[in-house]
């Protein structure tokens, strides 16, 4: 192949010594001398404007979402005195529609030595009678680091409240403890399901690379016995965080509550990867006479299997909310700048758009959308179609606020014979968990080939000095397959080049026998979101653009393949901003 000469295969190796590990760069790093200050001004220029998130300060994982009598509830963790990491406390906000948010006080805070330095993530069960309860990580002394880990719940004030604006943490905390290998590595306790009569959650853990989901059980809610095996453990993936543990039907789109353990249902099992900060999932069995969790044959537990989200998405949690039957995944994006950037800005992290959840007919995956509701700030629209983009073409969508916009475009794709072929050596010199991206980072939006480089240049600077592209590629493979790739590159985003820019890539499992690939893209000043083929995969980025910025950002199609792309179909809408915090 023309690309792969001998410069380019030396450009190859470097690229796999150098980014052989990538993850988001998520690490909670403490820097007590930053997590007290206070911004003397909010910096606005990259802030979302249709994404959750508090007027300022830092937040990180979102905690504990539940719907509660009409109420929508989410929990997250913030510092309520700096844009660092530090002085965690439960963040509370409430909606009526998972679109607009209002602000409560906190709603768990250190205050009694089994969390008097930290209130950690966790989950929330809605007992029988409509009675919520919190399970949340303590942090009870700061020796040994990162914190002795303890498990204690919480309960409302007043269950008539349907704000659930005050909390109470009874005296019987903490309700569980660590053994000693695991004191600094046993957090985010589950949502709870029924099994024989008695409640049932899991932890997240390690013992050394050993990720582990220890199983707990109670016959109240509050006295909890280790079982005598984990739900499930996998070798060589280190700290398992924020597990989650949820049924799915085989044979509809609705969601399932935990407590459904038996019928025409899977269950899936999520974990966030503490070493790279990749959510990822496997999909299996819940065997209910052993009490373990199996995946199915083929899954692969770990970096190198399913994802969420093949890009900047970490620490999800899902809910299943009762009034639409549905089970909706909350998931948090960081920044990607240094600390100090954080301080100077007055704020670091956003909650991404929450998204709907349920098994592809496959059986082989998820798939996961964007709530119906957001649909509601849509604004002006354009339409294109039957629009035709040959090699070397850039069209700009025109008429939209192109920095805050929902796009979404059907292109069709003739000619796939003519599509390149996928080159086997990748798969030799690339390991599976990062081959995606690398072809990404390597072959960009600028290296021709049949079918692709294609898709959308989203914040666009006027001269393209910065731009976004998320786009695809179709490759033929030796067996006659098609390989479909997708990338989110964050490399041209900025001018900035002290910003962490990675590229992100997925492959979409798709045969393309309609010869037509979908893609919905939520741009968002400082986000993009895309969604392929109907949510099969999906890659986030956070960017930082210098010169794309309101109104000086623009979007595009494009195509740099030599075969002919059509756009069959594209709306787009600006998205106006809901009452957020």
């Amino acid at each position: 192949m023309r690309f792969f000469n001998v410069f380019m295969w030396g450009l190859v190796c470097f690229f796999h010594m150098s980014h052989s590990f990538k993850g988001v760069m998520a690490f909670h790093k403490v820097s007590k001398h930053l997590q007290n200050i206070k911004a003397t001004e909010i910096s606005e220029d990259h802030r979302t404007g249709y994404h959750f998130q508090p007027k300022q300060n830092w937040i990180n994982d979102p905690n504990a979402p539940m719907f509660y009598k009409g109420i929508y509830h989410l929990f997250y963790q913030y510092n309520p005195k700096g844009s660092v990491w530090g002085n965690i406390v439960w963040a509370h906000s409430i909606s009526q529609d998972l679109v607009n948010w209002t602000p409560l006080d906190p709603a768990i805070e250190p205050s009694e030595s089994f969390d008097q330095f930290g209130c950690w993530s966790g989950s929330a069960t809605v007992l029988p009678d409509e009675k919520p309860v919190i399970l949340y990580t303590g942090i009870i002394n700061e020796d040994p680091k990162p914190g002795y880990q303890v498990q204690n719940y919480a309960i409302p004030e007043n269950y008539s409240d349907p704000f659930l604006t005050k909390w109470i943490k009874p005296s019987d905390n903490p309700i569980l403890k660590p053994t000693k290998e695991t004191v600094s590595a046993f957090r985010d306790p589950s949502t709870a399901w029924k099994l024989n009569g008695e409640w049932e959650m899991t932890i997240g853990s390690k013992v050394d690379k050993l990720g582990i989901s220890y199983l707990y059980r109670s016959p109240d809610f509050i006295n909890w016995t280790l079982v005598d095996h984990p739900l499930h453990q996998k070798e060589n993936v280190g700290m398992w965080e924020c597990p989650d543990f949820y049924p799915v039907s085989t044979t509809s789109d609705k969601g399932l509550d935990t407590t459904v353990i038996d019928g025409d249902i899977k269950h899936v099992f999520k974990v966030s990867l503490d070493l790279t900060r990749f959510d990822c999932y496997t999909i299996g069995k819940y065997d209910t006479n052993q009490d373990k969790y199996i995946p199915d044959e083929g899954m692969i537990d770990g970096w190198a299997g399913l994802r969420y989200d093949w890009g900047n998405f970490y620490a999800s949690k899902s809910f299943f909310d009762p009034s639409k039957s549905r089970r909706i995944i909350w998931g948090w994006a960081n920044e990607s700048c240094n600390q100090d950037e954080y301080v100077r800005k007055g704020w670091a992290g956003i909650q991404l758009i929450p998204r709907t959840v349920w098994l592809d007919p496959s059986g082989k995956q998820l798939l996961l959308w964007p709530i119906a509701e957001l649909e509601t700030l849509r604004d002006q629209n354009v339409q294109l179609s039957n629009l035709v983009l040959k090699q070397g073409d850039k069209v700009e969508v025109e008429g939209i606020t192109a920095a805050q916009a929902d796009v979404d475009v059907v292109f069709t794709i003739p000619g796939l014979d003519k599509a390149e072929t996928y080159d086997t050596k990748w798969d030799e010199i690339f390991p599976t968990e990062t081959l995606a991206e690398n072809i990404c980072q390597i072959m960009g939006t600028t290296v021709q080939g049949g079918l692709g480089p294609f898709g959308l240049l989203t914040l666009t600077s006027k001269d393209f000095e910065e731009y976004t592209p998320v786009f695809f590629r179709v490759f033929n493979t030796p067996n006659t397959k098609r390989k479909v790739l997708m990338c989110s590159d964050a490399m041209p985003s900025t001018l900035n080049n002290q910003e962490y820019k990675p590229s992100f890539g997925g492959f979409v499992d798709v045969d393309l026998a309609d010869n037509k690939i979908s893609l919905r893209s939520l741009i968002d000043h400082s986000v993009v979101e895309s969604f392929a083929a109907g949510g099969k995969t999906i890659i986030t980025s956070r960017v930082y653009p210098t010169l794309a910025l309101g109104n000086n950002a623009h979007l595009h199609l494009f195509n740099n393949g030599t075969e002919t792309i059509t756009i069959e179909s594209l709306n787009a809408w600006s998205m106006k901003k809901p009452q957020m915090n």
